[in-house]
This record gives C-alpha cells, sequence and structure tokens, in this order.
C-alpha cells in the first residue's frame, strides 16, 4: 500500500471522527411535550402555510414608530410578552384600570390599560390617583383554538352544574358589551345586548379576533380597520397593519397545538390526579371539554384536556383588586386553564409567577391564595398529607 493509499484513509478516518464530533455537538431537538409552540396536527398544507405567516407576524413583527408603534405603549411586539407562545412574566405584565359604565365605558378617556412606555417625545401614561386596578400576566397561547370553540350550551351547562354544588361553587359566565367588529356566533344568548365571553383574566373578550385587535391597539398602540382608533389622541386614524396580517395572527392562535401532559404514567403523577379530583378541585378545573363545529377540520369535534370552565369565579378579598370587566365582580376571575402549568418557568426566568398577576411564586403558593367559592376545597387540600400534596403539586407539574 503506497502513501496515498494511506493518506487517503487517514482522510476519510478524519471525516468520519468530525461527522461524529458533530452530531455530538448538535443539539437534539427538544421533545414534543417540553414546548408549547407548534401547529396543531393534520392541518392541510394550506392551512400550514397560513399557520407559518401568522407565526411570522407574531413572533417576527417588532414595531417601531415608523411602523405605527404606539406613541404610548406597553411592548413593541406580540412574541415580547408571549415568549414560546407561553406565560409572561412581572416585567410583561399589563395593569388596567378604572371602572366602565353601562355602556362599556371607562371612567378614564385613556382607560382600561395602561400604556407606561413611549416614544421619544411623549410621555408614558400615569395610573389615575385613587383609581382602582389590577395587574395582569400575560398567559399562554397554547390551545387557544379549542378553548375558542366550546359552545356556549356546554359553558352555560357548566355553571348550571353548580347550583347544588355542595363546597358552595357558583361559578357563572361572563357577559359583555362586544365592538362591532364581532360576528356574533349563530344562536348566541345575550342579556341585554351583552354576550358570553371566555378569554382573558376576567373572561372579558368573546373570541380570538376581539383578543387580538385589543392587543394591537391597547398594547402596541397599532391601529386597525377593525378598532381604528388611536391609544393617545383618541381619535380614528388609519390603519397601521393590514386585515391580512390580522387574520393569519389569529389563525397562528387557532391553530396552536394544545400542551401535551408529561409524565402521566407516573405513579406519584396518577396518584395526584386522584387526589385534585377527590378534593374537589375539578369542580372549577373541568379536565375534559369537546369543541364544536370548525372550518378547521383538525379542531372540529375534539374532545381536550384544557383543566377550566371558563366560568368567572369569587375568589374572596384577597384576590380582590378592585378591577373588574364585563359583568364580573372585582372579586371574579377565570378558571385559569392548568395545561402547560408545568412549563411556565420556561418563559419566567426559570420560577413560577402564577395567579392573575403573578403574586404565587410556586403552584403550593397558588393554592393556598384560593379563596371564595374555593375555600372548601383549599382546606381539604391543606389538610392533605405533606406526600399527598406533593403529589398533587407533582400531578399539577405534568400538565
Amino acid at each position: 500500500m503506497n502513501k496515498n493509499h494511506f493518506a487517503v484513509i487517514g482522510l476519510f478516518l478524519l471525516l468520519i471522527t468530525i461527522i461524529i464530533s458533530c452530531q455530538k455537538l448538535e443539539p437534539s431537538a427538544p421533545a414534543e411535550d417540553s414546548i408549547l409552540d407548534g401547529p396543531v396536527e393534520n392541518l392541510t398544507s394550506a392551512q400550514n402555510i397560513q399557520h407559518l405567516a401568522g407565526d411570522v407576524g407574531f413572533n417576527g413583527q417588532v414595531f417601531t414608530a415608523a411602523t405605527g408603534l404606539g406613541p404610548v405603549f406597553v411592548a413593541t411586539s406580540c412574541g415580547s410578552c408571549h415568549a414560546g407562545d407561553g406565560k409572561g412574566h412581572p416585567f410583561t405584565t399589563l395593569t388596567r384600570f378604572g371602572k366602565n359604565d353601562s355602556l362599556g365605558r371607562n371612567e378614564f378617556d385613556h382607560g382600561p390599560q395602561l400604556q407606561e412606555r413611549a416614544l421619544p417625545g411623549y410621555a408614558p401614561e400615569k395610573l389615575p390617583v385613587g383609581t382602582s386596578f389590577a395587574k395582569f400576566t400575560p398567559p399562554i397561547n397554547s390551545g387557544l383554538g379549542f378553548i375558542e370553540l366550546v359552545s356556549e350550551d356546554d359553558i352555560l351547562a357548566m355553571a348550571a352544574g353548580n347550583f347544588n354544588n355542595p363546597d358552595g361553587v357558583r361559578g357563572h359566565p361572563n357577559w359583555s358589551l362586544l365592538p362591532t367588529y364581532i360576528k356574533i356566533r349563530p344562536g348566541s344568548e345575550n342579556q341585554g345586548n351583552r354576550y358570553i365571553t371566555r378569554f382573558g383574566k376576567k373572561a372579558s373578550t368573546y373570541n380570538l379576533l376581539h383578543q387580538t385587535i385589543l392587543a394591537y391597539n391597547q398594547d402596541m398602540g397599532i391601529a386597525s380597520s377593525f378598532d381604528p382608533s388611536d391609544v393617545f389622541t383618541l381619535l380614528d386614524t388609519d390603519p397601521e397593519i393590514s386585515d391580512k396580517i390580522v387574520r393569519e395572527v389569529v389563525f397562528y392562535l387557532q391553530t396552536l397545538k394544545a400542551p401535551i401532559q408529561r409524565d402521566q404514567h407516573n405513579s406519584d403523577v396518577i396518584t395526584g390526579k386522584d387526589l385534585f379530583v377527590q378534593i374537589g378541585c375539578e369542580s372549577c378545573h373541568k379536565q375534559t371539554l369537546k369543541t364544536g363545529i370548525s372550518p378547521v377540520s383538525a379542531l372540529e369535534n375534539k374532545e381536550f384536556h384544557p383543566y377550566t370552565d371558563l366560568l368567572v369565579h369569587d375568589m374572596g378579598p384577597g384576590l380582590d383588586d378592585g378591577y373588574t370587566e364585563g359583568s364580573a365582580k372585582t372579586s371574579e376571575w377565570r378558571t385559569a386553564p392548568l395545561w402547560g402549568l408545568g412549563l411556565a418557568p420556561k418563559s419566567q426566568g426559570g420560577q413560577f409567577f402564577l395567579l392573575h398577576d403573578g403574586r404565587a411564586r410556586s403552584i403550593d403558593e397558588a393554592i393556598r391564595m384560593h379563596g371564595g367559592e374555593a375555600l372548601v376545597i383549599k382546606n381539604r387540600y391543606n389538610a392533605l398529607q405533606e406526600n399527598e400534596k406533593q403529589k398533587v403539586i407533582k400531578f399539577l407539574n405534568s400538565l
């Protein structure tokens, strides 16, 4: 064998070594159940393209003064408050303030949301002296399309099921006035021109278009054809974002996959789930809901597991901030979906900031802050043995 043969063999072995080394250095893709973003399964090719376009609008578009930002605002993009489509943290918490009259008008011209950042030359807003307010930590976005498709009949049925609840659970839908651009679902009930709403901390927005338009306008100061009002001048202005992008972002939110439970076959997780049900947590945190008819077949007539009833409940004086939306009382909050709970630290700096304003720094603390309609059930949790509490928490961490 001559020197050239040895050189060829040497180069071949070097190439193999480099390939193996690169494989070791290249990170593997994260497990599907460890991330919140990504499309729901079984979308068509066209729907996947639309989802990706919405992803760019939601996570890739950062607004500037030249593209319509502000002049007063909270954030410069959708994704800045929902990293990886996960929960926000104290740095992205919103402030809502003031009271609405019977026509839905806030008592303050620039309410109901505080825009505490501003472009150069403009002054950030300040809270009016003595007004009531509440802090809202951004929620996860995953699975919202499933929640949007729960029928109003099912929501009303969950409320009716509370009438004789022995633990004092009495949740009810929030009924809210709607902007004119909202298309009402066929057969929707109304109470004095108020309709059942389901999204947000107070369950005060009707659908994902409503939620998206509010976020563009109130969070980023972006006017649209749906809501042309300028948050600074309070006058109508030309649209600063196209209807096409708005609808792509709405579709993106509608078609985000639902969070996937982890470790569901672990014996402690199974026991923790049993205890969760036994002490009564499922009175509000309903495990299984079902979607109705949808133009997206991947979402139609599907069972899913969000652990919510989409109702508002009186949580007691400890969680009463004196602020409300729609027909909810100031002490009433929507049952927060629990899916994705264990992944919250991934977008919250490695720790928990739970409840509506992030005040609870652990799952255990969040449970212990429940009051009002949840008091009896919380007391049952407190009466568990320490190892039983840890199993409940392990179950909740698996969601």
